[in-house]
């Protein structure tokens, strides 16, 4: 086991591999990875992993965690509970649900699982909710309020690493609000030749970034499909660190600390070709941790200034996009947080949680 550090007193331990892709199995031909975590009723822990199958075909898996000493070891597969069925998750060359991160809200008594809906136009966000792990409803896709201050329309550009926080926060106007981080990505040349980067009022730096979105908790009271409708969208925060150069996004939910919210997230550094295909990627995934404001999550505290956890072992910087440690998830076992994350695109770690002595 190795320990990284960083400026905040966070770190994560990797405690090994829980998860790879069965040879039997042809859903997972090429890859298991990047999970979410859920909970039957009675408690019972699951995986969620991405799932692909040959021509990069994504479904969401459904996999029991196995806990030996207090310490997530292994999986039991049960199926999957996602896969590509409607239209707007299939597109000409690909196809899928990819990437949940799932989200406990104890105020709607309910999972809320967002997930890239590989479509037609690229990679959008949709949700799906569930009171457990097995059976989930999709809420539809994505939709995002027009502001006039961004002098552009969100819904044209692709956009990956959404999560719920848990909790209603302070929106706009001290508005009870469910929040949402998520990560637009402004070049639209991928998808029309020639068109290149849209960027919104305000900002003039194209690499994304992470954002947040909000919906008013009484929207959702009165039709739980609001969760798809977002407005008041804000920027967070931007590439800094070194391991962060060429972008970042959020990671599993963020878990409430004494001082804010603390969001594990991800760092990118290398070199990205144009598009959207990872195999042509030469480039490094990090964590880090960021603290946001407990009374506005929109405002960043504190952030790491290196890496609390960089591919260093064999499954992490080996795989169908190698040196990338990508995480998405986490859980609470025995009074223990442990966070589940993607190893080269390939297989699924976990790490320990830990929070270092003052």
């Amino acid at each position: 086991m190795t320990t990284a550090t960083s400026t905040l007193p966070w770190t994560l331990t990797r405690l090994g591999v829980v998860m790879t892709p069965d040879p039997a199995e042809p859903h997972e031909h090429e890859g298991v990875l990047n999970p979410a975590t859920a909970h039957e009723p009675d408690g019972t822990l699951y995986l969620l992993p991405r799932l692909v199958a040959e021509g990069n075909v994504s479904r969401i898996g459904l996999a029991r965690v196995v806990v030996e000493d207090g310490v997530p070891v292994g999986v039991q597969r049960e199926g999957f509970v996602l896969a590509p069925d409607e239209g707007w998750e299939r597109g000409l060359t690909n196809a899928g649900v990819e990437d949940p991160r799932v989200t406990w809200v104890p105020a709607l008594g309910l999972h809320v699982m967002t997930y890239v809906a590989y479509g037609p136009l690229g990679p959008r966000l949709a949700l799906a909710v569930s009171s457990g792990a097995r059976r989930w409803r999709r809420l539809g896709p994505v939709t995002y309020a027009y502001q006039p201050s961004l002098d552009t329309d969100l819904g044209l550009f692709p956009n990956k690493d959404a999560v719920f926080f848990p909790e209603p926060v302070p929106g706009p106007g001290g508005r009870e609000c469910f929040a949402v981080l998520h990560r637009p990505m402004w070049d639209l040349g991928w998808f029309r030749e020639g068109e290149g980067v849209h960027l919104p009022a305000g900002v003039d730096d194209e690499r994304p970034g992470i954002w947040i979105s909000y919906v008013p908790v009484e929207d959702v009271q009165r039709d739980l499909s609001a969760l798809t409708h977002w407005r008041d969208h804000r920027l967070v925060a931007m590439p800094e660190a070194p391991f962060e150069e060429l972008k970042i996004g959020a990671g599993p939910p963020p878990l409430r600390v004494e001082e804010g919210w603390l969001l594990v997230h991800h760092g990118v550094t290398g070199e990205q070709p144009k598009g959207f295909d990872p195999t042509t990627q030469k480039v490094e995934y990090a964590a880090g941790c960021m603290l946001l404001d407990a009374a506005d999550p929109s405002r960043v505290l504190a952030r790491s200034s290196e890496p609390v956890l960089a591919p260093e072992t064999a499954e992490e910087r080996a795989g169908t996009v190698p040196n990338v440690v990508f995480p998405t998830a986490w859980a609470e076992i025995e009074g223990t947080h442990f966070v589940f994350y993607g190893m080269a695109d390939s297989a699924i770690g976990v790490a320990r949680l830990d929070r270092r002595a003052s």
